[in-house]
């Protein structure tokens, strides 16, 4: 089974490595996470573990998710995800899982999802870090737009831009994943992982840390 935990991200701060190098990282409180249900492939076609992850208020909940919480002994849960298997889990629904399962030295890489700062609506110069059109005289009011698009079209096929083409929208709040961040220390007693670098979202932000799948 693959390692797998949900958190939030605290923030980041840095460390001082074993060679004397300060690392930047980012501390993740995952954990404690229970588990909701276990999926096999005769009744539901796959295998995972649904995991649950921060405890909610029963009136901010539904009653499905309540009585769903309810089978595994536990009440419903704010951040529920599900970590795909490989081979049938040795877990029971009820069993809570932490940060131990990282702390064994053999998971050294992790991947990291979640939903990053959005940003609102932006043009192509914040979104693309487009270089805008000249200062000089004759360009009126017009310095950071993105210029012409007429040339992207599909030449005698169609009136449409090419999908793809870069322009002002919408930046930000969209699910990403840092893949193959090193794990540099796991706190145990605290449910801390620090994890090198920066993952996606502000603080205080839902995460989903699993075993790296290219690395480690």
């Amino acid at each position: 089974m693959r390692a797998g935990l949900l958190g939030t991200k605290v923030g980041m701060t840095r460390v001082l490595g074993d060679q004397g190098v300060v690392e930047p990282v980012t501390v993740v409180k995952a954990g404690p996470c229970t588990v909701l249900q276990v999926k096999n492939e005769e009744k539901d076609g796959y295998l995972a573990l649904q995991l649950g992850f921060d405890d909610a208020k029963p009136h901010r909940s539904t009653k499905p998710m309540i009585g769903h919480s309810g089978k595994a002994g536990v009440g419903p849960k704010r951040f529920i995800r599900e970590i795909r298997l490989a081979q049938e889990a040795q877990h029971e629904p009820g069993d809570v899982l932490t940060v131990e399962q990282f702390a064994d030295g053999k998971v050294r890489y992790v991947d990291v999802t979640g939903v990053t700062k959005g940003r609102g609506f932006s043009g192509v110069m914040k979104r693309h870090g487009f270089g805008g059109l000249p200062a000089s005289h004759g360009v009126e009011r017009k310095h950071r737009s993105a210029g012409s698009i007429a040339g992207h079209a599909d030449a005698g096929k169609s009136r449409g831009i090419k999908k793809g083409k870069r322009m002002a929208g919408q930046q930000g709040d969209d699910r990403v994943t840092m893949s193959s961040l090193e794990l540099i220390k796991v706190d145990v007693e605290n449910d801390l992982l620090l994890i090198r670098g920066s993952v996606p979202g502000p603080n205080g932000a839902l995460l989903m840390v699993r075993q790296s799948k290219k690395k480690g």
